[in-house]
């Protein structure tokens, strides 16, 4: 399976039809080049902010409410090209409205058959609190693609390890990531997140995340970090368990995932923190005990 993972640069698109076809542009690329799964970044529906006025664009409250009539376009634009080019679209994530001027944020997973699948965001960052319109998440999901089982974890998200072991412990053993960091210390952390889970539960993680400058919006006004996708430090994979990332100027990183020959190494790896996992919760760990030194 052929995973790309997109470096996408925000634009400033001046209606829907102009965002719509720079989507099946991107889309097509990963497509052309062999992509089973093409993973774009999170907060991408902000882009569609530009298309209003000043007044509303510079306004994140006010963007948020705009955008809403974009959500039905939004879900038939994605899941048309899902199916035009037989790809599996993780489309970044929608601030959708869950009612009384409440939002969440969601990414929306599109399939080739025409499913509409999706996962909310759990933790918040201070940012999304420190906004007073974001709720988190209560649902964690996995999800079957072509019979290989997959988690999302947006950004954030990727820095906790208990719900993606919760994932992998529901079969997962890719997990999709789409981000947006504003600083160096913000893209390190969720790298960091990234290369941590694929440790620990031995699974492949593909980040997408946001790039450039946009300083009409708020809330994507910059933007850092390269796409990448990760696997085990471990034998067969490379040492900093980085398979492929983006260089500045690319828009997509790929990279074929062989999980049956995945599943037959497992026996031969260096370190099996998946399955010593639960050495650290015998109860004598539950508690540490203050010694102290005269």
């Amino acid at each position: 399976m052929k995973i790309a993972v997109a470096r996408y640069p925000v634009g400033s698109p001046t209606d829907f039809d102009a965002f719509a076809a720079r989507q099946r542009q991107v889309l097509g690329e990963a497509a052309a080049a062999g992509a089973r799964i093409a993973v774009l970044p999170e907060y991408l529906s902000l882009e569609l902010a530009a298309t209003f006025r000043r007044h509303i664009f510079s306004d994140l409250p006010a963007s948020l409410a705009a955008i809403q009539q974009y959500r039905p376009q939004w879900l038939a634009l994605f899941s048309a090209l899902a199916r035009e080019f037989d790809l599996h679209v993780v489309a970044g994530s929608f601030l959708l409205d869950t009612g009384n001027g409440r939002y969440r944020n969601r990414c929306d997973w599109l399939t080739p058959d025409g499913q509409q699948l999706w996962q909310d965001k759990l933790q918040l960052t201070g940012f999304e609190k420190g906004t007073g319109l974001i709720d988190p998440g209560d649902v964690l999901k996995v999800f079957e693609v072509d019979g290989i089982r997959v988690g999302v974890a947006i950004c954030y998200d990727s820095e906790f390890p208990l719900p993606v072991r919760r994932q992998y412990e529901a079969g997962a053993r890719l997990l999709v990531v789409p981000s947006c960091t504003d600083t160096a210390a913000g893209a390190t952390r969720v790298r960091i997140g990234c290369l941590a889970r694929a440790l620990e539960n031995r699974m492949f993680v593909a980040q997408s995340v946001t790039a450039g400058l946009a300083e009409w919006s708020p809330a994507l006004d910059v933007n850092t970090g390269q796409a990448a996708i990760y696997a085990p430090m471990d034998v067969g994979f490379p040492a900093d368990g980085v398979l492929v990332q983006t260089a500045e100027g690319q828009l997509w990183a790929l990279a074929e995932l062989d999980f049956a020959a995945f599943d037959a190494r497992r026996a031969q790896a260096q370190v099996a923190n998946d399955r010593d996992w639960p050495g650290q919760l015998q109860p004598a760990l539950a508690q540490a005990v203050v010694t102290n030194v005269p």
